[in-house]
This record gives C-alpha cells, sequence and structure tokens, in this order.
C-alpha cells in the first residue's frame, strides 16, 4: 500500500485512541486510526459501564469539550443511575449501564461520519525516527507510514501476558495477539518502561442464573445522561442485581491460591488497589466474611452478564466451583472464565502536561500505557492528546488543564507531578477543588474554551449560551420573588425548618438546608411554570439552585484556586541543575531534576517536596 503522509497516527482504537482520532480529525487534522481489529473499536473489554465516581464527571468533561464519549454512553445505555445522590452535588455521579456491541459499533459509525478521519487495520511494531522527533510508525505488514505525529494508545496490548491458573500465554485481551517491538525500541532510546497488571471476572450464561436469590438494582426513574447535546434518553432499562460471597466461597477460592499467578510470583505487575482480585480482597481482608458483587447485563439482546467484583486469575475449575457456591448461582454456566493481564506501560513522568513526551517531539502517550485504569480515564487522556497534537501542527500553545477547571486536569497533573505505582483510578477525593468541579457545570468550565480553539462545535456552543442565560434568568426570579407565612409555613414545619414570620424571598430560603427548589416548586403557585418535564429546564432548574444554596462555599473556592493559580503562572528553567541549589532537601533535589516541573505549581505537588522547598524556590525565582 502506498500512504500519503498524515498529520496524526493515533496507534489503537480503544477509548483513548477513538477520542484522540475524533478530537484531532474535528480540529482539522489529517488522521490515520490503526487498530488490530476494525470490528473492535472501543470496546468494553472490561465491565459494560460507563462514569461512576468521579468517572461520569470526566465523561460530561469530555462532551462538554466535544468529545463523543457522552454522546455515545447515552445512545447505547441499558441503565441509568446517579451516584451520591444522597450527599450533596460535588459527589453526585452519572452512571449508565452499556449495551458493549451497540457501544462499539456506535463509535465506529460515528468516526466514519468523521471527516478527517482514516482508517487501517494492522499492527504497529515500531517508529520511524529521525533525530528526536517522530516521523510516522512501521507495520507488521511492512508498512512504513509518515505522520507528524504519532499518539500511542496501545492499552494492555504492549508486551501482554494473560494468566489463568498456572497457564500463561501471550495477549492484549483474550483472544486478541500482544504487540511486540514498541516497548523495546522505546526502551533503547532511553524510555522507562515497566509492568502493571489488571484483570476481569467471569462471563455468565444469565439464563442460569437464579435471580429470584439475589436483589435487584433498578435504574432511576428519571434519566439525565451525559451529553448536553443530544436529547436522547431511554424509555425502558434493564435491571442489575446484587450477590454475595460466603465463607464456603472463600475456602474454596483459597484452594486454588497455590496457583495463583499473583501468590507464586508469576506475575510481576503491580495490580489496580480500587478494583481487586477477589483472590486478592480475600486475602487483604482476611477478617471479612463475605464481599459485595454486582451481576451486570451486557446488553439489549444478550443472556450474557459480568459479575462485578469477582475478577480472578485462579485455575478456571477454582473459578466455576467458587461461582457455584454464590447464592442464585448453584447451576451457573459461564462463557469463559476470568483472567489477569500484565502489560507495559510508561511512568508517565516522561510526559509534558499536554501528553508529548519529555524525550521525543511529535510523540504523545494516552491511556493504560500512561499507568491508568478505566475507560474514562483512557478517553479523556486521548481527548487531551489529540487536542495537543493538532494544536502543536498549528505552532499553537498546548491546552493544559488546571486542578480547579477540570477532573481532566486532576487526572493528567496527578499522573505527571506524582507517578503511578499501582494503576491509577480517578476518585472524587482526588480532586481538592471539588465543589467547582461538579458534574451538572462541566459545560459552564470547558465549553467556551474549546470552542475558542475549534473542537466544541457551533451547536455545543450555543445550547452552552442558552442554557446559562436560562440559568441566570432562573436566578434572578427567585432573587426577585418573595414567599408568604401563609402560603409556605406549612412546608416549612413539615420539613423540620423555622416558620417566617414576614415574606422571605425564595433565593434566601434556599439557603436553608431542609429546603429544596422541588418543594417550594410543589408549594407555591408562583413557581407553577417550573413543574415541566423538559430535560433542559430541569437541567436549568438544577444548576440555578445549586449556584443559590452552594455560593459562598462556591466563591470561597474560587478564591482559593485562583491564588494557588498563581504558582502555576510561575514558570521553572526547565534545564536548571537542582542539584547546585544546596538550601534544597537532597530528596527535593532528586525530584525536581527527574521530574523537571514546569511551574512551582507543578513542583508543589511532587510527593516529597516541602514547602520550605518551594519557598527557597521562590525566592530564587525572585518573588
Amino acid at each position: 500500500m502506498y500512504f500519503e503522509p498524515y498529520d496524526i497516527i493515533v496507534v489503537g482504537a480503544g477509548h483513548a485512541g477513538c477520542e484522540a482520532a475524533a478530537a484531532a480529525a474535528n480540529m482539522g487534522s489529517k488522521v490515520l486510526l490503526i487498530t488490530m481489529d476494525l470490528r473492535l473499536i472501543a470496546s468494553m473489554s472490561c465491565n459494560p459501564a460507563m462514569g461512576g465516581i468521579a468517572k461520569g464527571q470526566i465523561v460530561r468533561e469530555i462532551d462538554a469539550m466535544g468529545g463523543y464519549s457522552g454522546i455515545i454512553s447515552d445512545r447505547t445505555m441499558i441503565q441509568f443511575r446517579m451516584l451520591n445522590k444522597s450527599k450533596g452535588p460535588a459527589m453526585w455521579s452519572p452512571r449508565c449501564q452499556s449495551d458493549k456491541t451497540m457501544f462499539s459499533n456506535e463509535w465506529r459509525s460515528l468516526l466514519e461520519q468523521t471527516p478527517n478521519v482514516d482508517f487501517w487495520q494492522d499492527t504497529v511494531v515500531g517508529l520511524i525516527i529521525k533525530g528526536n522527533q517522530v516521523k510516522g510508525v512501521k507495520t507488521m505488514m511492512g508498512g512504513e507510514i509518515e505522520s507528524k505525529a504519532v499518539i500511542l494508545t496501545n492499552g494492555t496490548f504492549l508486551n501482554g501476558l494473560i494468566h489463568i491458573g498456572e497457564q500463561h500465554f501471550d495477549g492484549g485481551r483474550m483472544g486478541e495477539v500482544a504487540c511486540h517491538g514498541i516497548s523495546e525500541q522505546l526502551k533503547e532510546i532511553g524510555f522507562e518502561v515497566k509492568r502493571l497488571k489488571t484483570g476481569t471476572p467471569v462471563r455468565i450464561d444469565g439464563r442460569t442464573i437464579n435471580f429470584s436469590k439475589l436483589i435487584e438494582q433498578k435504574g432511576d426513574e428519571e434519566v439525565v445522561g451525559f451529553s448536553y447535546t443530544e436529547p436522547f434518553r431511554i424509555q425502558k432499562q434493564r435491571s442489575c442485581w446484587i450477590a454475595h460471597t460466603s465463607l464456603k466461597v472463600h475456602e474454596t477460592l483459597r484452594k486454588g491460591f497455590k496457583y495463583s499467578p499473583m501468590f507464586n510470583g508469576r506475575i510481576q505487575g503491580v495490580g489496580p488497589r480500587y478494583c481487586p482480585s477477589i483472590e486478592d480482597k480475600i486475602e487483604r481482608f482476611a477478617g471479612k466474611d463475605s464481599h459485595q458483587l454486582f451481576v451486570e447485563p451486557e446488553g439489549w439482546t444478550t443472556e450474557e452478564y459480568y459479575l462485578n467484583g469477582f475478577s480472578s486469575s485462579l485455575p478456571d475449575y477454582i473459578q466455576y466451583e467458587a461461582l457455584r457456591q454464590i447464592e442464585g448461582f448453584e447451576n451457573a454456566k459461564i462463557f469463559r472464565p476470568g483472567y489477569a493481564i500484565e502489560y507495559d506501560y510508561f511512568p508517565p513522568e516522561q510526559l509534558h502536561h499536554s501528553l508529548e513526551t519529555r524525550l521525543m517531539y511529535g510523540l504523545y502517550f494516552a491511556g493504560q500505557i500512561n499507568g491508568t485504569t478505566g475507560y474514562e480515564e483512557a478517553a479523556c487522556q486521548g481527548l487531551m492528546a489529540g487536542i495537543n497534537a493538532s494544536l502543536a501542527l498549528r505552532d499553537a500553545k498546548p491546552l493544559v488543564l488546571s486542578r480547579y477547571e477540570a477532573y481532566i486536569g486532576v487526572l493528567i497533573d496527578d499522573l505527571i507531578t506524582k507517578g503511578v505505582d499501582e494503576p491509577y483510578r480517578m476518585f472524587t477525593s482526588r480532586a481538592e477543588h471539588r465543589i467547582l468541579l461538579r458534574q451538572d457545570n462541566a459545560d459552564a468550565r470547558l465549553t467556551e474554551m474549546s470552542y475558542s480553539m475549534g473542537l466544541a462545535t457551533e451547536e455545543r456552543y450555543q445550547r452552552y449560551r442558552e442554557k446559562r442565560q436560562k440559568v441566570e434568568e432562573i436566578k434572578a426570579y427567585l432573587g426577585e420573588t418573595y414567599a408568604y407565612p401563609d402560603e409556605i409555613n406549612g412546608l416549612l414545619e413539615r420539613n423540620g425548618s423555622t416558620r417566617i414570620e414576614q415574606k422571605v424571598k425564595l433565593a434566601y430560603l434556599l439557603l436553608r438546608p431542609q429546603i429544596d427548589l422541588n418543594d417550594l416548586i410543589e408549594a407555591l403557585l408562583s413557581l407553577e411554570t417550573f413543574k415541566t418535564n423538559d430535560g433542559f429546564l430541569k437541567e436549568c432548574i438544577e444548576e440555578a439552585e445549586i449556584e443559590i444554596k452552594y455560593d459562598s462555599y462556591i466563591q470561597k473556592e474560587n478564591e482559593l484556586a485562583e491564588k494557588l493559580g498563581r504558582l502555576e503562572n510561575v514558570k521553572l528553567p526547565q534545564d536548571f541543575d537542582f542539584h547546585t541549589m544546596q538550601s534544597l532537601s537532597y530528596e527535593s533535589r532528586e525530584k525536581l531534576n527527574k521530574h523537571k516541573p514546569e511551574t512551582l505549581g507543578q513542583a508543589s505537588r511532587i510527593s516529597g517536596i516541602s514547602p520550605a522547598d518551594i519557598n527557597v524556590l521562590a525566592i530564587f525565582l525572585g518573588r
């Protein structure tokens, strides 16, 4: 084949690769997406779900910027839940079960409708490099394809090794070959390469599950969804179910520990702390008699179920025996056993915040090869790599989101300033400015920025403007309209709040923790127009209420973020040898030379750098 040169080649069509290709192409770059199997674009190789705690916020941020993950999640969901609704709005996190086959097909369809994206089914085995600049890729079929930039999103395929008990064999996913050559080439150049591991559970034939013994978990009656642009909402949902292990199950699993690659040393990579295998949970929490499991359907038209919480690399017959001792699974049959997979990753301290590598111009890493776990974490990295590769081709400044602008900014900053020693997963607790980074306001934080650089469409931007205008109108109305004692005191008493003796503005009443806007809408004739089934108006009402109710907290958080943000404007010299600064601790000198932070703010977040060291650096820089 003869290939014309491309602006950007994206290697891998998982969640990171798809978002990278879409973002770069929509910004005008000519993109080639190379994948081993075009039938498995954006494959949900683990659990068939998008979103969750903090992950849902990331999907909404991707959507607000013009990415596709939110749209596709909405189009293919089979159940929706807003998690943490009993807590404050900073913790609310959307999550959906997806039809995994539809999800993959929808991604391919949307990419094929995206101008500037070409596809090629092949395996990339190396990079074309001239000096310290990447110039393209080499493929297994002998092709050499030129480009100005390359984004690697290889997931678990780099020297992937699958483990089931004492068996182990090459593979990037079950039934798919691993990729060899790239790690070896980059290691020879000077990149650091390490190993991590992850796992997946058995897939069960739903026809053999006794659901009457399980706890049903239905979706929300009101489906909010992820995308700010598409009005599509599902009319019916499939239930998930909850099951539990027992001491008997644990004892059966323990019989296989001597064959486990985790315990006998065959797996060298570190696994995810917050999504451990079932054998790891039994070992780590030895005093616990039972662990909760989630039984999740994989689609509308399949009987395949995913047993969330039962990941394992034990021998298949041990997995099967233990499964049948779980209540409700006495007669269960499985489609395939669980397995662990070990793979190469590149410690992310080797990247700039743009996700371009420090050692080589034009080479970007995104997704699991940076040490993360999860579709959402991968997708947002792909989005940012695609954006920044395109901006670099224009000689424009890279887009680096701050920690108070987006969870995406928190994730990338954590990776680069702190590194990883286990697969990184996003949680709300990782963000200092959670009240600013809510799932409801991702468009307010990011859409205008994305629109200005050419990614978010005119349609997205206008919808954001309409929403913002409506929110301000609602806030103004609530700030001007009064509630009178005779019409509101009954509600206040029922909700355990103090009666009023004279008229009070509605916005003031909303500051009471016992009162929410839905209560007022039901009680007051003046809010009759707020009774609606229109999803757009409901979204505006909810955001207006949050902004009124938490206004003082939001203001304080904005002030704090502004102060901390000043450190991000203080640049550090990139070619400076910090060992010459004897007033810094030895640990700080070592870590500053290793990480090469670009700003004083980044330096302050490196583990082991003390406030005293930051003061020394500030004085050195004339601050």
